[in-house]
Parts: structure tokens; C-alpha cells; sequence
């Protein structure tokens, strides 16, 4: 009886809902988009009500997670006929990219063009979301004749949120704060988001900046969907100030120079029909300007690396924009408005790829037959080596996730251009490989990730200029003109056990050996390292060598210290006495002890940057896997420390830096054997505040009476003279002090200021910039005369603490891999 009534109310249910049809977003949500902001669980009923109304036309697929538990949701939208043979289109387009797991022929005459729209990547540019809405309705609504002809030519994908957890921190507090009429003041509250506000995900990071190197759940999750389905179009809608009209394509310089003629062309295509419908409407709109296509990570430059037609839309407002506001010109703005636009550049979009769906396929072919057949620059073989396994693992976990294909060499006999040099060099094998082929379909993507120098044609970018895989990984890589063929990559033997009655010891040269150090320590393990070389058994064994012994640890050590090994890939050495064959025994003042119960505190909150605070947050908590307590910067006065080892000030702006009883707090933390990590900014500040580290002075400085006499027309160009958004540096390191233990004598370093300090008169000048450190990237002209002679990573002894400064940020987006190991040995090494 209980079963009959279950399948009666459910019936009832479907009866009820196909009974009530197609609703648009107003019927469905009770108020008039615009009026109000929607919350993301409100957006995802309302596709999944269109797609239980239409379900001939539309299917969604829940693709993720958020950290927070929120639903990462696709919509396809396509006619009947092609919803009906929806994967078979996405298999054929893998083929005639040359990606399908087969190899038969694909065919262009029928495929429809795949346009994939992201909306609200950044949580506090709310509009986007709510044009999704207006989107989806339009698009299957049977009253419009326009998207039924578009959808004969197309498959729509459309991703309504792509950051719920940043959207839905804006839109709680808006509408927590707004009054039962919004004021359109910019000076009122609701057009003042407090920190860090939503435009970032949980753990405060920009997922704009994340396509490539996918940190982050959502990234990870997204871009795997998205590769598996590679559409001809893509549009990732943003917003901006308030006062600035509409952005759409053409983009503006820099373009890398993979980016083809025809790639370049129908972005014009797209933006003169785009123009068509904002001149209709008097809406004013720029092209050309400000948002440029270089930096590989973004959501419109990663589509383009992949075959398709990446494109950022922006409109104005962003979280200062709330549901209206006064702009400059006295016109008001509001969320209608930018909704509309948005809807209206989106249609527009899918009418021109609906119009020109062959052309656009054929083009999407050759792009990815010109890589196959390597036409993809210079270089036609890069191929990278290390003496370290899981560095070529952390570069082979990258190429998987972008889907470029890698093998290994058996001729190692050949000359190359040697990142570490700068020059050609004869190839030198560090017992690692892994080799790309530039002849594969992914080739342009292989090229941008790793091709040693990117070449900024317009220095005047948004982002970083260089990211070069082998200087980010600290492995070093070789870039070959000529054709090498690959052989299957196959990683090295399993890791085995090393029992011992007394110790083992742990190779200490990678980010995977802090991990064990980190796991070891959050386990109540005493870990022990050694300050000095030493060889036991014949073998030698570098500084900062773990060593684990059963004295002073719990009875089940090797047990801990075994698994941990196995788990993140470190073959450990038994050893079955403290006496070794040269170097310090293990009862020697040499040998350093990490005692368990290790904590860290961090600075967060207002006055800190969101971002610089998210990714120390975000890697001890996702990637080193240990405990961190988050302490607000406006709390540090009369925060009890005395139970912390670690305190990291990561980048921000500190009021707190500069109140002297403040600093003299946290000198008596460190005298009392506390260490600080500053970074970025920080250190700047404390540069102010008599820390014992000062600015170097720019003594190159034009002083004459006419350099301040300046054309103003050339003022966009002499600022760039003063200008660095992310050059590579090459840093002399000494590897005998312990927060470069496990490195060579150098570090390539991202350089992201002009901001130079003076070596250490009291401490270690442990990472310094000489004459000619440059590599690549751009920097000023100004720049570059300033950037030699000073210290960039110093510690500085105070009693019986340390400070650490990082000048540059070696968590870098957290993509920066080979600075995680320094930051590692900051933490945990350094003043023991």
C-alpha cells in the first residue's frame, strides 16, 4: 500500500510539473531579474526546472563540487535531434580534433559548432548569473524563431556558475545589508563589500587565473569536462568598475603569437555583431583595450590555446555595482541593465557561430592538424629531466591534466637550448625524463606551457609574462629544434619497505620529502635532520636529510615512517646505527631535532591580501595536509602566541606593522624562539618599521632638472618603463643554509615589483639577485637597471627566534611548485 501511494504522489509530481510547463526566470523565481540577486541554489532550480519542461532540449549534467558543498552544474542545450545524439557530437568533434581514443574519420558537414558559455567565475561580478537565467529561457522559450534556427547549427553549453561559493558570500551579505529600496550612492554601505570578499572561491583564490594549472576543486573538475568536449566558442563573462561601458572582442595586445589569423578575425566577426545590438540601444562599448591575450590560465586565453574562439566579455558594475549606483556621468546602472547586456552579448554570440558553423569547424580542424603536423613554432622536442622523480611526476600530473601527450627519449645524445643557460647546450641526463613532442594535437598548448621564452609582442598586459614549466618546477629542461621520437614514459620501481630496529632515513630534495616531514610531525613523530653532509653504508647523504629513530618516538614509528614513504613516493634507507662512515653521528649537535606538536598560525582577514592569505591557507590545508590556525591581523595585539613556533604574515596592506607596540610584541615572539614568515609586501613594510630589514636605494634615478618634463601622450609608455608584471629572475642560492636545503645553488624566482632590498648586515643573504639576473618575461627598461645587487629570501637571527623574508612569493598561485619545498624548509627547518 505504502509503495502504490509512493509511485501515485510521484506521478502526481511529474503530472503536476509538465502541467505547469515552461516558466521564465520571473514566473519561476517570483520577482523580475534584476530586482533582486538570486542565490546560486535558486539558479540551479531553475535550470533543472527548464530542463524537467524541456527535456527534449535540454540536459544537465552535475560536473562537481564546490569546497562548500555546492553543485558545479552544466546545461546543454540543443534541438531535439541533437540532444538526441549528444554524445556521439562530442566524440565526433574529439576526432576531428584528433583527441578520440579511435581513429575514425570525422566529418565537419554536419557537426554543429559547440559554444560553451562560463558565467560568475568571480563570485562578486554577480550579474552574469542572472543573465544565465534570461539566457537558458531564451534559448528553448517556443515563442523565439531566432534561437530555433541558431540551435540547428549549434550545441550551447552553458556553465551558470562557475564559483557558487564566491557568489553566494556576495549575494548573502548584499542582501543582508540592502534596505527595502537600494540606494544608488556609491557611499553607501552595500556598494562596500567587506574583505575578502566574494570575487574568490573558498580559499580566496582567483579561479580566473587557475585554467592551466588547476589548484583548485573547481578548475580540476571544470577543466576535465571542458576537455572532453573542446567547443569551437568560449565567452567567460566578467565585470568591472562601474563607470567603465561594456568590453567585448577583439581583445587587445598582447596576442601570443600562436593565436592565428583566423582566430584574431572572428573575434572581429563577434564583435561587430555584438556593436550591431549595443548601437540599436545606444549602450556604449570599447574593443581592443586593456584585456589582452598572453597569460595561458585565463578564461578566454585557455580556450584559445585549445582550438577555439576564447573571448572575455566585461560589464560594468562589479560588487560595487549592488542593483544600482550612480556612475560618474550621473546615469544610474543597474542590475537589469547589466544582466541585459550580458544576455544580449550571448545570443549574439551563439547567432555568429550558429552563422558561420562551418567555417568555424573547418578552421577548428586545421588547427589541430597544423599541431599534429608540427607547425607549432621553432622547438619541436622539449624535453625535461631532474634528479628527482617526483618533480617529473608533478609535471606529468600538469601535462594529464591539460591533455598533452609525453613519453620518454632513448637517444640521449643531443644538443639543446638549455633553460638553465640560456644557450646550447649538450643534453645532461639527471636520471629523470620525462619528453614533449611539438607533433601532437595539443601542440600549441605544449608550446605555451613550455617553450622557454614567451614572446610579448605589447608589454602593456594584464598578467604575468612568463611561467616557463621547467623554471616554475625546478627541473631542468631542454628545448630542441629537431624531431625526437618518444617511447612510453614508465616511472621507476615500487616503493618498498625500510625496516629497522633503530632509524631510517628519508632523501631530502623534494616537495613529496616535506610532505613526509609534514605527515611524520602531525603524527607525533620526532623528526631529526641533518645540518651537514655525511655518507653511512658507502653512501652519501645531503643536508637535510630526514632521519627518523625509534629514540624518543612512539613504538610504532617505522610503521608511520614507512606508509608516509610509500604514500607520497620517498624510498627511505634503513640504518641500524647512530655511528656513520664520515660526517656527524647522530647524536652530534649537527644533526637537528623537530619536535612534534609543531604549530603555525597565520595572519589573515582585513588587512592582509585575500589571495596572499588564501594560498598559505589553501596549501597547508590542501596540499601539505597540516594544521594551521587563522588569526585576524586587527587581533594580532592581543593574540596569546606563546604556544605557536610559526607565525606567516603573508602579502597585505598592515596598519598593525606600523603600531610600535604591536612590533614589539611580535619581536618578543620571536626573541622567545618564535619565527616569522613575511612575505611580498610585508616585507616592504617591515622594511619601514626598523625589523632590520631596509629598501635599497634606486641611486640610477634621473635627478636633472627636465626629467620630470614628459609628453603626456607618451604617458602610457613611460610608465611602462617602470613596470615588471611577472618576469623570471635568477636568484644565486646558498644551499648550505637550511631554508635552501634540498635545492641547488640557483632559483628562477617570478619578480613581480621593482622592489629591491639591501643584503642583510645581521643575518643570511640566503637568495640574493647579482648583475644580469634576467631571464625572461617583461620588465621596464627603468626596471631592469634596478633589479641586481640585493638580497630577495633572508633570515635574520633576533634572540632565539628567526624572521624569514620572502621579497617574492614562493607559493606563487600555488602553481610556483618549486617554492613550496623553500617555504616548507622556512616553516619547519630554518632556526632549529
Amino acid at each position: 500500500m505504502k509503495k502504490l501511494l509512493f509511485a501515485s504522489l510521484l506521478i502526481l509530481t511529474w503530472v503536476t510539473l509538465f502541467a505547469q510547463g515552461l516558466q521564465s526566470p520571473e514566473q519561476f523565481l517570483g520577482y523580475k531579474i534584476g530586482t533582486r540577486y538570486t542565490r546560486h541554489y535558486k539558479v540551479v532550480e531553475y535550470f533543472k526546472s527548464v530542463a524537467q519542461a524541456k527535456p527534449d532540449m535540454v540536459k544537465l549534467e552535475k560536473y562537481g563540487e564546490t569546497n562548500e558543498g555546492r553543485e558545479l552544474m552544466l546545461a546543454f542545450i540543443a534541438s531535439p535531434e541533437n540532444l538526441q545524439k549528444l554524445d556521439a557530437i562530442r566524440v565526433n568533434n574529439l576526432r576531428i580534433a584528433g583527441l578520440s581514443n579511435d581513429k575514425t574519420t570525422a566529418s565537419t558537414e554536419m557537426a554543429p559548432a559547440i559554444v560553451w558559455l562560463s558565467y560568475n567565475v568571480h563570485g562578486n561580478e554577480t550579474s552574469s548569473s542572472e543573465a544565465a537565467l534570461l539566457t537558458l529561457h531564451a534559448l528553448v522559450d517556443p515563442n523565439n524563431t531566432q534561437t530555433k534556427e541558431w540551435l540547428k547549427n549549434t550545441v550551447v553549453v552553458i556553465d551558470p556558475c562557475i564559483n557558487p561559493d564566491g557568489r553566494d558570500r556576495y549575494v548573502n551579505w548584499f542582501n543582508g545589508v540592502v534596505g527595502k529600496d537600494f540606494n544608488p550612492d556609491p557611499v553607501a554601505r552595500e556598494h562596500s563589500e567587506p574583505w575578502p570578499g566574494g570575487r574568490s572561491n573558498h580559499y580566496n583564490f582567483d579561479l580566473n587565473r587557475d585554467w592551466a594549472w588547476q589548484t583548485q576543486i573547481e578548475s580540476q573538475q571544470r577543466v576535465k569536462k571542458y576537455n572532453q568536449w573542446l567547443p569551437q566558442v568560449h565567452v567567460d563573462f566578467h565585470e568591472q568598475s562601474a563607470n567603465n561601458p561594456y568590453y567585448f572582442a577583439p581583445a587587445a595586445d598582447p596576442f601570443h603569437e600562436v593565436i592565428t589569423q583566423w582566430q584574431k578575425d572572428f573575434q572581429v566577426l563577434i564583435g561587430k555583431n555584438n556593436a550591431k545590438y549595443f548601437d540599436r540601444n545606444g549602450w556604449l562599448f570599447f574593443t581592443k583595450e586593456r584585456f589582452d591575450l598572453l597569460y595561458p590560465s585565463y578564461g578566454d586565453t585557455y580556450p584559445v590555446y585549445n582550438g577555439a574562439i576564447g573571448m572575455t566579455f566585461e560589464q560594468g558594475g562589479g560588487p560595487r555595482g549592488g542593483l544600482g549606483i550612480v556612475k560618474a556621468d550621473g546615469d544610474t546602472l543597474t542590475l537589469l541593465d547589466r544582466a541585459t547586456h550580458h544576455y544580449t552579448t550571448g545570443l549574439s554570440t551563439i547567432e555568429t557561430a550558429s552563422r558561420n558553423r562551418q567555417k568555424l569547424m573547418d578552421e577548428f580542424r586545421k588547427y589541430f592538424e597544423d599541431g599534429r603536423n608540427g607547425k607549432t613554432g621553432e622547438y619541436k622536442t622539449y624535453v625535461l629531466t631532474s634528479n628527482d622523480e617526483n618533480k617529473i611526476k608533478s609535471v606529468i600530473k600538469l601535462l594529464e591534466q591539460n591533455g598533452i601527450q609525453y613519453g620518454t627519449i632513448a637517444n640521449k645524445s643531443f644538443i639543446g637550448y638549455n633553460y638553465n643557460t640560456g644557450k646550447e647546450d649538450t643534453y645532461t641526463d639527471e636520471g629523470f625524463t620525462v619528453a614533449v613532442s611539438a607533433y601532437q594535437s595539443r601542440s600549441v598548448m605544449a608550446k605555451v606551457l613550455l617553450e622557454p621564452k614567451t614572446v610579448v609582442t605589447d608589454s602593456n598586459t594584464y598578467d604575468i609574462t612568463a611561467w616557463s614549466v621547467p623554471y616554475a618546477y625546478g627541473v631542468k629542461g631542454y628545448a630542441l629544434k629537431e624531431k625526437l621520437e618518444l617511447g612510453e614514459w614508465k616511472g621507476s620501481a615500487v616503493i618498498t619497505d625500510a625496516n629497522s630496529s633503530y632509524g631510517v632515513l628519508i632523501p631530502y630534495q623534494s616537495f613529496n620529502a616535506a610532505k613526509v616531514m609534514a605527515h611524520l610531525l602531525k603524527n607525533g613523530i620526532k623528526v631529526r635532520f641533518a645540518e651537514k653532509p655525511f655518507t653511512y653504508s658507502g653512501k652519501n647523504y645531503d643536508r637535510g636529510t630526514l632521519i627518523i629513530l625509534k629514540t624518543g618516538n612512539p613504538a610504532h614509528w617505522n610503521t608511520l615512517a614507512n606508509e608516509a614513504c610509500k604514500k607520497f613516493n620517498i624510498q627511505a634507507v634503513a640504518v641500524e646505527t647512530g655511528f656513520m662512515d664520515k660526517g656527524a653521528d647522530f647524536g652530534s649537535p649537527d644533526i637537528k631535532i623537530i619536535a612534534g606538536d609543531f604549530k603555525v598560525a597565520l595572519l589573515t582577514g582585513e588587512q592582509t591580501s585575500s589571495l596572499g592569505a588564501g594560498e598559505v591557507w589553501h596549501f597547508f590545508e590542501k596540499q601539505l595536509d597540516y594544521p594551521i590556525t587563522l588569526i585576524n591581523a586587527a587581533d594580532i595585539g592581543r593574540a596569546n602566541l606563546k604556544n605557536y613556533q610559526v607565525l606567516i604574515v603573508p602579502d597585505g596592506n598592515y596598519r598593525t606593522l606600523g603600531d610600535k607596540a604591536t612590533t614589539e610584541k611580535l619581536k618578543d615572539f620571536v626573541r622567545s624562539g618564535g619565527k616569522i614568515l613575511a612575505i611580498d609586501n610585508a616585507v616592504s613594510i617591515m622594511a619601514g618599521a626598523e625589523w632590520g630589514i631596509k629598501a635599497r636605494e634606486d641611486k640610477s634615478e634621473d635627478k636633472s632638472e627636465y626629467a620630470s618634463v614628459k609628453k603626456y601622450a607618451d604617458r602610457e609608455n613611460q610608465s611602462l618603463n617602470n613596470s615588471i608584471p611577472g618576469a623570471i629572475y635568477k636568484l644565486e642560492l646558498d644551499n648550505t643554509h637550511p631554508l635552501a636545503f634540498g635545492y641547488p645553488d640557483y632559483y628562477f624566482t617570478l619578480k613581480q615589483d621593482a622592489g629591491v632590498f639591501e643584503f642583510l648586515k645581521d643575518g643570511w643573504n640566503v637568495g640574493v639577485m647579482k648583475k644580469e639576473a634576467y631571464v625572461t618575461g617583461f620588465a621596464g627598461s627603468k626596471v631592469k637597471g634596478k633589479l641586481k645587487d640585493g638580497v630577495v629570501f633572508g633570515v635574520q637571527d633576533i634572540g632565539n627566534g628567526n624572521v624569514i623574508y620572502f621579497a617574492e612569493d614562493p607559493l606563487f598561485r600555488n602553481f610556483w611548485e618549486n617554492g613550496k619545498l623553500l617555504f616548507c624548509n622556512a616553516v619547519f627547518l630554518v632556526g632549529q
